[in-house]
């Protein structure tokens, strides 16, 4: 296969004119007719058995052209890559201008490349860094999550519900004078002042004792789901069955022998303002690396094709759907869940993987332009920590991962330490801290339980390169 011409069409746009010598397309042909004679039927020959000569004569001199063409596509278009020396990341139109024995397969092939970024003033980017600081009410809330998860729930009936409470209760909804449906139910499990029911309901619940039977005055919403029941006044009978609450364990030196591996509570409260203060350090780093990144995608300029963005949102709703198969979840069933088409999928991902391709083709230029090339040992170890990560042995990771895609992982984030140790950072305000509330007791292990903080979901990650971006694009997911 010769590229006769490399024609540049627009920006980032090129044809490339190949052709396909007699001898290799009449080898193509013949590889496509020792595969599919098996299937043809020639008068006066077995199934299978025709001669070259006498089938191309009986179906006509083209019967193999179109299989031949298309063996011939995928290396062809490989080698014509390889060979025009451009950095091709999207194939298009594929179009034959000629094709015969004699002459072999004239045609052209139209390409997307990536584009030529340029970045300036990536020195001394001003980013501003939040001062780390772990307070005595940081380190109680802390604590006071670890009560959560060690607490019990008790029955209680030596006094009435409070808010807080878990209570099982039947109730009987009428609007009108009239049932109406979904309004009724026996043995009713409700966390009082959770906000399960309409405004005001569980409110009149709080103050009664087991074994009440109360009427609850209520009015919906004006914006309920159920249109019949808009802004209509309704009457629930109430019977209350059960109290429940949680009762949370005494914080001393027991308890944290209990839940950690110390023996005082003073040691276990210096390693909770350890943790807390390394995990507030790694999210202003975080946040600095964020500001960083947006600083990037500032300064970037480049002609970016839609092709590289539609590659990048492939890249991205491919992880995902890779996430929902490691959670049992197929990337369709998740669409159905939420009523979401593969179209709608895309649109959101697009802002995301606009300034994913900004970063990336940034960095890569500041790893160009700084010289910055990761090195024989540093590209082993890469390597090393995936078949690690993957449990996988070292020579069916680089057998799957492009030694290319590595080095330019190890790349970018060269390029992202570069600009960090060359940025000025300053010193910003402290988190401002919510109001505290007053201290509560911890003596009494009856002390009704109030609701926990929930624990962060665990941060979703793809590649190194990704990382960067998506730091950006969540700031905190984690």
């Amino acid at each position: 296969m010769n590229v006769k011409a490399t024609n540049k069409v627009e920006t980032n746009r090129y044809e490339l004119e190949l052709e396909v010598s007699p001898e290799e397309f009449n080898e193509a042909i013949n590889t496509v007719y020792k595969r599919q004679s098996k299937k043809m039927n020639v008068p006066g020959f077995r199934k299978g058995k025709a001669p070259r000569a006498f089938i191309e004569k009986y179906y006509g001199e083209e019967v193999f052209f179109e299989a031949a063409i298309d063996h011939l596509y995928r290396p062809m278009v490989m080698e014509a890559v390889e060979k025009s020396g451009l950095q091709v990341i999207s194939i298009g139109e594929f179009k034959i201008d000629e094709v015969s024995k004699e002459k072999g397969l004239q045609c052209k092939l139209n390409v997307v490349t990536k584009p030529e970024a340029s970045i300036e003033g990536y020195k001394g980017i001003e980013v501003t860094k939040t001062p780390v600081e772990v307070t005595a009410e940081d380190i109680d809330r802390e604590i006071d999550r670890v009560r959560e998860r060690n607490s019990r729930i008790v029955n209680v009936e030596d006094r009435a519900a409070e808010n807080g409470d878990m209570v099982t209760i039947d109730f009987d909804g009428y609007v009108d004078g009239k049932q109406f449906d979904g309004g009724k139910a026996d043995n009713y499990e409700l966390t009082l002042g959770a906000g399960q029911f309409i405004p005001g309901f569980e409110d009149q619940v709080v103050g009664h004792n087991i074994g009440d039977e109360f009427d609850v005055n209520v009015t919906f919403p004006e914006d309920y789901h159920a249109e019949e029941l808009k802004g209509k006044p309704a009457v629930f009978k109430i019977k209350l069955h059960e109290i429940k609450m949680k009762e949370l364990p005494t914080v001393d030196d027991e308890f944290v022998k209990d839940v950690s591996e110390f023996d005082t509570l003073d040691e276990y409260r210096k390693d909770i303002e350890k943790r807390l203060h390394d995990q507030k350090e790694k999210a202003s780093d975080n946040d600095v690396e964020a500001q960083l990144v947006d600083a990037i995608i500032e300064k970037v300029q480049a002609e970016i094709p839609d092709e590289m963005v539609e590659n990048e949102v492939d890249e991205i709703i491919n992880s995902f759907a890779y996430r929902l198969q490691s959670q049992g979840l197929k990337l369709e069933t998740y669409l159905k869940y939420t009523g979401q088409s593969t179209d709608d999928l895309r649109k959101q991902y697009k802002p995301q993987a606009e300034r994913q391709v900004k970063v990336r083709l940034g960095l890569e230029k500041i790893a160009e332009l700084e010289n910055l090339k990761a090195t024989e040992e540093e590209t082993e170890a890469e390597y090393q920590k995936l078949a690690d990560a993957y449990g996988m042995p070292l020579e069916n990771v680089k057998n799957l991962v492009s030694v290319d895609g590595i080095n330019g992982d190890i790349q970018n984030q060269k390029a992202i330490d570069f600009i960090r140790e060359n940025a000025v950072i300053k010193e910003g305000e402290a988190e401002k801290k919510e109001e505290a509330k007053p201290a509560k007791k911890r003596a009494s292990t009856k002390k009704k339980a109030e609701t926990a903080e929930g624990e962060p979901a665990p941060k979703k990650t793809r590649s190194r390169a990704s990382k960067k971006e998506e730091s950006a694009e969540e700031k905190t997911e984690g």
